[in-house]
């Protein structure tokens, strides 16, 4: 059923004047259909989104037809359903449960049937955390896609920060993962060759690369070039993928990182450019924010010998849940203001990162959607360091995994 949210993308992405007409032949739709489309585009035009002129109906020129875009290409991009999102309903559950430290069926406030769709929605795209169903305890993440949200339907848009730790939970979780691993081997190693597409996407995603989710898994699973992809784009998805297989069998296999795993890594990931599995000699700085310190090219090898040096100290020593993610937060960190590569650092960055975790038995494959937008804010995105800041996204990270992970396995 095409809505109203469907016509805007065409109208939008169109630019010029459309008549009902082609809106109907755009999604094979019969002259039977006319006078529904037709009122959902005078809808529209009292939305002020569209305005209809002698040639036909057009978009408006407005901060608020440009937000709404915005909304829709993101979640075109990320394979989220926008006409679930664009709900007024459930933005105005979104609204008020942003100002929660935590959703419970006490506070929300809803009928428990609504509250259920509702937060299956956001947990089914990745924006929401279920901590546990019964009692139910859920938290949104805050980003972007739904602060835009807020402000396309008027609403407040003020989010507390949270740095609530969810150790505990992780363990109870971990207890539980183990378990059921033991019984369920086979689903296990499906479980993770389902978390790789998104996670290639959602990387290079933070990346600037443009291919969308839908194109990423025809790309790699359905081995299909869709049309109008820049050659550059696509080798960075494949390239990728070659390099996060071999970073997931090492971690598998407990091999230790070492300085030549991670050039072979950054190797296969950039394997495009001539710059791949070198140490840059060169002067780098971060795209953007100019605050980012970078290491000289010059110290690069010192700083990376004494790093590895703290990462087999840590690998040696049995260490407590809190000590793994303390030292995961601070690994990568260090590596990523070292920046030892002219490009491709934040990718390599990341699965040294989940092979420093998986190695420890910690189950981590993807950065859930709704996170993408705070981890970036506190890694490269970041005007000062913010170890204590990524170590509460990590901890959202890993416990959204384990609940990915646990409930595919039980």
């Amino acid at each position: 059923m095409v809505t109203k949210y469907d016509i805007f993308e065409f109208a939008y992405t169109t630019r010029n004047p459309i008549k009902p007409i082609e809106v109907a032949k755009n999604f094979n739709k019969s002259k039977s259909e006319y006078d529904n489309i037709y009122r959902m585009l005078t809808q529209l035009v009292h939305d002020d989104l569209l305005k209809k002129t002698d040639d036909g109906f057009q978009v408006r020129k407005t901060d608020n037809a440009d937000v709404l875009y915005q909304i829709i290409f993101h979640c075109l991009k990320s394979g989220i359903n926008y006409n679930q999102l664009l709900n007024p309903q459930l933005v105005k559950f979104l609204s008020s449960a942003l100002q929660k430290k935590e959703i419970t069926s006490q506070n929300a406030k809803l009928n428990p049937l609504t509250l259920r769709k509702y937060t299956d929605i956001l947990y089914k795209n990745g924006l929401l955390l279920l901590i546990s169903e019964k009692p139910l305890r859920a938290k949104i993440f805050s980003n972007i896609l739904l602060r835009n949200i807020l402000v396309y339907f008027g609403k407040s848009v003020h989010i507390p920060e949270d740095t609530t730790n969810y150790f505990e939970e992780i363990e109870k979780e971990l207890v539980r993962f183990r378990k059921l691993k033991r019984e369920n081997e086979t689903t296990y190693m499906q479980i993770i060759d389902d978390f790789e597409i998104s996670f290639i996407h959602h990387s290079l995603s933070l990346e600037g690369n443009p291919i969308t989710l839908n194109e990423t898994k025809r790309i790699l699973v359905d081995k299909i070039i869709p049309a109008n992809l820049k050659i550059k784009d696509i080798d960075e998805v494949k390239n990728y993928q070659q390099s996060l297989v071999q970073m997931l069998k090492d971690s598998h296999e407990k091999k230790p990182l070492t300085l030549q795993t991670i050039l072979n890594y950054h190797h296969r990931a950039m394997q495009h450019l001539d710059i791949a599995g070198r140490i840059r000699t060169v002067e780098v700085h971060i795209s953007g924010n100019p605050s980012f310190g970078t290491t000289k090219a010059a110290h690069i090898e010192k700083e990376l010998a004494e790093l590895l040096q703290k990462y087999n100290e840590f690998i040696r020593k049995r260490k407590t849940l809190k000590e793994i993610l303390y030292f995961a937060v601070y690994f990568h960190n260090q590596f990523q203001h070292i920046h030892p590569f002219e490009d491709g650092n934040s990718r390599t960055t990341r699965l040294i990162t989940f092979h420093l975790l998986q190695s420890k038995d910690i189950p981590i494959f993807d950065i859930p959607y709704g996170l993408l937008d705070e981890y970036l804010g506190y890694t490269k995105g970041a005007r000062t360091r913010e170890d204590q800041k990524l170590l509460s996204n990590l901890q959202k990270v890993i416990l959204y995994n384990l609940k990915k992970i646990n409930e595919r396995l039980k």
